[in-house]
Formats: C-alpha cells, sequence, structure tokens
C-alpha cells in the first residue's frame, strides 16, 4: 500500500475549516455592525450630557426605568455575561434574543444620565446574543451552540475595543481558570477579526493610547545584563497594586450589591438611592471627570484615561473615585460594562505609583491599563497581548510580568461569578476548590463572618 501525502484526516480538516467560516462570518458581521451602531450612539449621548449636565439629577428616575425594563421584558437576560458564561459550560435555555436590545437600550440611558458604567458587558451581550440567535436558525447541536457563543463573545470584544486578537484569546480564557478552549480557537479568530474590520468599515474609530519614549537610566549592571531590573522590579511591585486593585473592585461590586438587596425591601429604590449617591458624591467633589467611560473629557483639565499618560494628567486617588463610582453604579442596577473603568483605575493608579515609584509615567499607566483589567478577569494572556496590540510590541515582557502578578494578587475573585476554577492559582488555598469564582465569594465571606464571630465583632443583629 503505498504512503499518501495527504490522508482523509487533511480533508476533513479542510472541511472543518471551510464550515466554520461560513458559519461565523455572517454572524460576525451583524454583531460588528451591532457594536458600531452601539458606539456610534454612546459616544452621541455622552458628548449631549457633557453639553448638559443637569441630566445627571435625573439619574436616579433612569434607574427606576432600567429596573422596570428588566423586570417587564428582562427574563433571565438580567444575569448579563454571567449567563453566556453559564450557557457555553452548559447548555441550557440559551440566551434570549432580547438580551441584546434590552442591554444596549439600558446601557445608553445609564451613560446618558451620568452613570460610571463601561461598554465590554453590552458588546459581549450583544455578540453572545446574536450568536446564539443564529445558532438557533442554523439548528446547531449544543457543542457547536457553544463555540457560537464563545465566537460571539470574541466578535463583541475585539469590535468594541478595536483589539481584534485579544478578542479571541479573551472568549477561549475567559470561562474557566488556568485553561484555554482552544476548541473554539478558529471560530473565535475569524469572528474578532471579521467583527473588528466590521466596525472600521462603518466609520467607527477607537481612542488612540501612546506610550512616550523614556531612557532608562543606566546601573552597574548594565553591560552584561539586556533588562533593567531595577525597572522591572518596581512593575512587579506596581503589579500587585494592581492586583490588589482588582480584587477590591470585584469585591465592592458584589458586596455593594448584596448590601443593598439585603437593606432595601423595594427593589426599584435600590437604583433611587445608587443614583442619588453618585451624585452626591460629585457635588461633594466638585467635578465630573468619574462619571461615564472616562475617555473623552468633559471640561479642560479633566481627568481621563489619555490623560493619565502624561506627568500630571491623574489626582493621586483619582483611581479610588473611580472604584466607588462604578461599583456604586453597578451595584444598584444601572447596566454597561466594567472594563473601560477598570482601564481608567489601572491607567490613573499607574500615574499615581509612577510619582511614588520615580517610573515612566506612560509605561506604568499602560501596565496599569491592562494589568487591572487581567486581574478582574483572570485572563492574563488576553491582557499581554492587548498591550501590544494598544501600545506595541517594544514592552511586551512587561506587560506579561504585569498582567501575570497582578492574576495572581488578585486572588480568586473577579467580575465574572460564573468563571470556573479549572486550575487554582495556589494549590491547597481555602478558596482554591470551589466550583466557580461566586462560590469562593461565599466562602471568603462565610471564613470572614466566622473570623469576626470568634472575636466578638458579629453579633446577631448584623447577620440580619
Amino acid at each position: 500500500m503505498k504512503d499518501k501525502i495527504f490522508t482523509s484526516e487533511h480533508f476533513s480538516i479542510l472541511k472543518h475549516l471551510l464550515r466554520w467560516t461560513f458559519i461565523i462570518i455572517p454572524i460576525a458581521i451583524v454583531i460588528g455592525s451591532t457594536v458600531a451602531f452601539f458606539l456610534w450612539l454612546l459616544n452621541f449621548v455622552i458628548h449631549f450630557r457633557f453639553r448638559n449636565p443637569y441630566t445627571l439629577y435625573f439619574l436616579p428616575l433612569a434607574g427606576v426605568l432600567i429596573y422596570f425594563i428588566y423586570k417587564l421584558a428582562g427574563g433571565n437576560a438580567e444575569k448579563g455575561n454571567n449567563l453566556i458564561i453559564d450557557e457555553i459550560h452548559e447548555p441550557g435555555g440559551g440566551v434570549p434574543k432580547r438580551m441584546a436590545p434590552i442591554v444596549l437600550i439600558t446601557t445608553i440611558i445609564t451613560h446618558l444620565f451620568g452613570g460610571s458604567a463601561g461598554r465590554e458587558g453590552t458588546a459581549v451581550q450583544i455578540g453572545g446574543s446574536i450568536a446564539q440567535m443564529f445558532g438557533n436558525w442554523f439548528g446547531l447541536n449544543e457543542n457547536d451552540t457553544s463555540i457560537v457563543l464563545m465566537a460571539g463573545v470574541a466578535a463583541g470584544f475585539g469590535a468594541v475595543f478595536g483589539t481584534p486578537l485579544t478578542g479571541a484569546i479573551f472568549a477561549l480564557e475567559v470561562l474557566t481558570l488556568g485553561r484555554i478552549q482552544y476548541n473554539a480557537l478558529l471560530p473565535c479568530l475569524i469572528a474578532s477579526v471579521i467583527g473588528d474590520v466590521t466596525v472600521a468599515a462603518w466609520g467607527v474609530h477607537h481612542t488612540a493610547y501612546h506610550i512616550d519614549v523614556f531612557i532608562i537610566t543606566p546601573h552597574w549592571f548594565s553591560a552584561w545584563l539586556p533588562v533593567d531590573f531595577v525597572l522591572l522590579f518596581k512593575i512587579i511591585i506596581a503589579s500587585a497594586a494592581f492586583g490588589l486593585a482588582s480584587y477590591l473592585f470585584a469585591y465592592m461590586v458584589h458586596g455593594i450589591k448584596t448590601f443593598f438587596v439585603k437593606q432595601v425591601s423595594v427593589p426599584w429604590l435600590i437604583p433611587v438611592l445608587g443614583g442619588l449617591l453618585i451624585i452626591s458624591i460629585t457635588m461633594l467633589i466638585g467635578k465630573p471627570d468619574y462619571l461615564s467611560l472616562g475617555v473623552d473629557a468633559e471640561h479642560a483639565g479633566a481627568v481621563t484615561i489619555p490623560s493619565a499618560f502624561q506627568a500630571g494628567g491623574a489626582d493621586t486617588w483619582s483611581w479610588l473615585w473611580k472604584t466607588i463610582y462604578t461599583t456604586i453604579t453597578l451595584g444598584t442596577g444601572f447596566k454597561g460594562g466594567e472594563v473601560t473603568p477598570l482601564f481608567y483605575i489601572g491607567a490613573t493608579l499607574g500615574n499615581t505609583l509612577s510619582v511614588l515609584m520615580d517610573a515612566p509615567v506612560g509605561l506604568f499607566a499602560a501596565l496599569g491599563f491592562i494589568a487591572v483589567f487581567a486581574g478582574a478577569t483572570n485572563t492574563p494572556l488576553a491582557c499581554t497581548i492587548m498591550g501590544v496590540e494598544l501600545f506595541g510590541g517594544q514592552y511586551v515582557l512587561f506587560f506579561a510580568v504585569a498582567c501575570f502578578t497582578a492574576y495572581f494578587f488578585s486572588g480568586h475573585s473577579g467580575i465574572y461569578g460564573a468563571q470556573r476554577i479549572g486550575v487554582p492559582k495556589i494549590t491547597g488555598s481555602r478558596f482554591s476548590d470551589s466550583a466557580t469564582l461566586s462560590e469562593a465569594g461565599n466562602r471568603r465571606q462565610n471564613y470572614v463572618r466566622h473570623k469576626m464571630k470568634k472575636y466578638g465583632l458579629w453579633t446577631r443583629n448584623k447577620n440580619k
């Protein structure tokens, strides 16, 4: 029998690749077009609020409107990104078609009235909802539907940030800590690239970021070692802080939501109180810098993500104010993503740390930008690639060190409670055998209560 250079396996592979290409392309085009419309509309309402700052005072009413939209028409779409993650792992009722228009409308409402939120969550939910719809039309089985949902996540993420490779890796990495879903590698890459190209074709552009060139101070060992280990040491210390900032953000989002649910018996009053808190804090600090996305400047000298890349472009506590604003907004029921606020928190914290550690401002802002996101989503590989796509490959080693360090220091926490724990960050950890981040969070709360009771800091009244 003669040996064959090409076997039947190669033709099966070719058939597999062509099949997924034809399935994914129309899905990604629709997702990219929807995301382009969302980004255009988002930009319009944000600048409308800039011209009409009084709209902030209607934020509590906007929160009530969002609550009743989900109450009357949302159904299980209220679970947002966690629903998509659950459906990818264990297909069940599916991602409803209404998720896309509802989250788009409610996110626009949040930003129109000044709520501090992002756009990634909306884009991912748009991607998941549209992907599920096409999967039903194509009559796909459960395994293929899971892959299509992952491709929808990749298309939405890649399209909303203009980072196609990051979008593909994010969709593969975000589902389970310590594992990557390689079975969806090609569909996710195609979807993310097509989604990004579609947004560009509609004439929607993304914010460009730039790290200023800096001179590395020579040390006595510089002639023998290609890496500035003094700077690297500073980056590791800063990245540990970035990871702790990620942990603080995730803890506060879940904690604020739990607190209000327990303390407020009338659900629609929760967004009212959240809106009033945002208004009060804004009046207290006397500037609107921490409202909405934080990308465009509402006034001259405003603290924004781009300004954080320059010396003096952020206040010392800008990162903490943005954390407070965003966790209150999302924790009290307003809609939008977490990622752009995480970019803001990371970039401004990097700006602050660069001053304290006598380090390059632009570099540290960029490291914080990607590392806080890496810690909060547990996606260090995707965020390292994001650093390359946004800032160039010159500092890829620093990007990797920052993202991996932040990933570990954020612990078993994150903004997606449905994320599975495949490989624990530290074996033997008290929370490492939890099935999901949500379960790890519950165990963490129970552990804290146990310690407080042990030392007499927890009473029956506090437990109600």
